[in-house]
């Protein structure tokens, strides 16, 4: 059922592209906390990588769970079920670092995720791999358009195999900084929305964008900014800053304390 639902949702992407290295100017560090899995060194059959972006880090210490309904619990995937989340960030950031926290969390829970990327995405299988994603059970589908990327999510999504669908848009779409809609209409946000409902499926949209754009629209249910701030030499605090909750308000934080990559400044 998922190998036919990767398909279906391929039939309206690109021609998937081979890996490229991440070099300073087009990558991003995700600073991301590793599993215990051994990384992959290819990618999955399912997939090839997509362009791309992070470098590897070691994890230093992390906001304690804490109690039920706390801010440490509310960046998590069972939280986010049946919900649109939209985490933005602009320049240096921690988008990606939170993101692979959310696959991570469900890989060790045994359940399926699949991951969309655009032309812009800032997603670099290497580097997840080396963080402690298993790519060989992580499904990379390309899309030329936050359009066609929602309808692959639209296709995944109905097969009800999928816990956690990843939705990186990126910078632009089609030359304009991602804003309202970014080419996924209301109708088609509607049915993601109904969808990740029936099937208890957790939907994230990855964007670039400042604090003060427009989110995705209405029935985004979370919007977070994720940024990254130095605390000491090779030590960085990684910021999710909750704008819009239509569950617990806005206003709360969750931060995570990271070893950063060699070189990272």
């Amino acid at each position: 059922m998922i190998s036919a639902a990767i398909n279906t949702a391929r039939s309206e992407t690109l021609p998937l592209f081979p890996l490229r290295a991440a070099t300073p100017t087009d990558s991003t560090p995700t600073d991301s906390t590793p599993a215990t899995s051994t990384p992959a060194t290819s990618t999955p059959a399912t997939s090839t990588s997509a362009t791309s972006t992070s470098a590897t880090s070691t994890p230093a210490t992390s906001t304690p769970e804490g109690p039920q309904g706390s801010p440490a619990r509310r960046w998590r995937r069972g939280e986010l079920c049946g919900r649109l989340t939209e985490l933005s960030a602009w320049g240096p950031s921690a988008s990606l670092t939170l993101a692979i926290d959310l696959v991570l969390e469900a890989q060790q829970q045994g359940e399926p995720v699949a991951w969309i990327s655009t032309r812009e995405s800032s997603f670099f299988p290497p580097d997840a791999a080396a963080n402690g994603v298993d790519l060989g059970a992580l499904p990379v589908v390309h899309a030329n358009s936050g359009r066609t990327a929602g309808r692959a999510a639209d296709r995944l999504l109905r097969s009800g195999a999928f816990a956690l669908i990843i939705i990186d848009l990126g910078r632009t779409e089609r030359g304009r900084t991602v804003g309202a809609g970014a080419g996924l209409p209301l109708p088609l946000q509607s049915r993601l929305l109904q969808l990740a409902l029936k099937h208890d499926a957790a939907v994230l949209f990855l964007t670039e964008k400042p604090s003060t754009a427009p989110s995705l629209g209405s029935l985004v249910s979370l919007r977070a900014q994720a940024r990254r701030r130095k605390t000491g030499p090779g030590h960085y605090t990684c910021e999710l800053l909750v704008l819009k909750d239509k569950r617990h308000g806005p206003g709360w934080q969750h931060d995570t304390f990271r070893n950063g990559p060699p070189g990272l400044r």
